[in-house]
Formats: structure tokens, sequence, C-alpha cells
């Protein structure tokens, strides 16, 4: 599973980095975490403002912080069944 975190590196894009390595870890699932900080390549997502969260080239959230809970959902939904 490919994440890719979308930020400049602001306190939020550390703490969702942090909470969706987390979760990553707990539910046992391989992920390849990218960050991205420029702001073209950002914007290019259609992400206006950070941090935003890209599941496997799908944005999944933008311009906060997901709780723990929805995030496993969030990676959880990616899994093949």
């Amino acid at each position: 599973m490919n994440i890719k975190i979308l930020g400049t590196g602001c306190a939020n894009c550390i703490r969702l980095e942090s909470l969706v390595r987390e979760v990553a870890t707990e539910k046992g699932i391989a992920v390849e975490l990218d960050k991205v900080t420029d702001i073209a390549e950002i914007m290019s997502f259609g992400i206006m403002s950070t941090p935003g969260l890209v599941v496997d080239g799908q944005v999944r959230s933008a311009g906060r912080v997901p709780p723990k809970a929805e995030l496993a959902a969030l990676l959880g939904a990616t899994l093949p069944r």
C-alpha cells in the first residue's frame, strides 16, 4: 500500500504521519510512506489545505488529522477482500 502525507512539515502533518504509522503497525499493514512537501505536487492532488492523506493514489483526507479509528477504516477500506 502506498501512502502519501501531503504537507509542508507543520505539526498536524507530523501528527498525521505518526498516526498512519501507528495504525499500519497495529493492523499489520505493510505501507510505503512518502512525504510530499512540494506545494505544486500537493496542489496536483487538488489539496488546498494540509495535511492531506493519499492512499494508493486516492485522496482520502485533507485539511485535518482524522481520528485513529477513522484512519484505520481509511487504510482498511483499500485492502483486498
